[in-house]
């Protein structure tokens, strides 16, 4: 009987980090990734809720169950967090231009794009901004280290035409990082 609700449960801790990942491949468009992950989550699945539906008397099985996914849910965003798939677009709002944040910005392979606009009582500057989620917390960092008081918001795009981001940022970045290297070195 415990043997029953121990499977079901590492079934669980299996079974719904891949349905979160499963999901989250769908929505960014990898296609092909979500059906292969659809399928191992299929066979968890039915494994599971067969042995909990074969004996629904057993209360330790559906506890498993449940324990199971809540854990699962929680294990599946860890895994999200730490894969971090997919872009970033982070809009900057700062009082007034600032070069040095662009070009340590740029520097560090980070699209920048700027631009005045309007605030409710001056003209502000507003960076535009695009990166891979894994590179977004780096990206509030450097910020945060030159306009300490910014306004910094994020929102993942779900498609992009043309523009910088792909190659260029990718080469600004190996040459920061091989720089950054023989820095270190020193």
């Amino acid at each position: 009987m415990v043997l029953q609700a121990l499977i079901i449960f590492f079934a669980q801790l299996i079974y719904v980090p891949i349905l979160t990942l499963r999901t989250i491949m769908m929505v960014k468009g990898l296609k092909q990734k979500a059906a292969a992950m659809g399928m191992l989550e299929g066979v968890i699945y039915v494994v599971a809720l067969g042995i909990v539906f074969s004996d629904l008397s057993n209360y330790y099985n559906m506890a498993a169950y449940a324990l199971g996914f809540g854990i699962g849910l929680y294990i599946g965003a860890v895994i999200e967090e730490k894969l971090a798939i997919g872009y970033v677009s982070i809009e900057v709002n700062i009082p007034q231009k600032n070069q040095q944040l662009i070009d340590r910005l740029r520097e560090t392979g980070f699209s920048v794009s700027s631009s005045s606009v309007e605030g409710m009582a001056s003209t502000r500057c507003r960076l535009d901004c695009t990166a891979r989620r894994d590179r977004e917390k780096e990206f509030i960092k450097i910020v945060s280290e030159y306009e300490p008081q910014a306004f910094i918001v994020s929102f993942e795009p779900r498609n992009f035409k043309g523009g910088y981001i792909t190659k260029a940022m990718k080469k600004r970045r190996e040459k920061y990082l091989k720089r950054k290297a023989k820095e270190d070195a020193h």
